[in-house]
């Protein structure tokens, strides 16, 4: 499973011209099955992404198609890790290790 942290590098004005290109493209992404949730940062500085994929070079190959990468309005940073514990009701989570 991955955490991937978008921090935009442009003004929020920027952003929101790619923001319907990059919802229908998050549409996609959850009904593939790619994407588990998201949603802004509090400040709106940018976004979470929970992900789960084969590996982290498929993960890197469906960030890029992300208008926002091909924008190039914000920067990625990505974590894996492996979740072993989880609250009553998210077990499901311990299903993508």
């Amino acid at each position: 499973m991955f955490v991937v942290s978008l921090t935009y590098k442009v003004e929020l004005t920027e952003v929101e011209k790619h923001i319907d290109a990059h919802i229908s493209y998050l549409e996609e992404q959850f009904e593939s099955g790619i994407f588990l949730a998201s949603g802004r940062k509090v400040p709106r500085t940018g976004g979470i992404l929970f992900a789960q994929a084969e590996n982290r070079e498929e993960l890197d190959a469906i960030l890029r198609e992300d208008p926002f990468f091909e924008a190039d309005v914000a920067d990625y940073e990505i974590t894996e890790f492996v979740p072993t514990k989880t609250a009553k009701g998210l077990e499901v989570l311990k299903d993508f290790i």
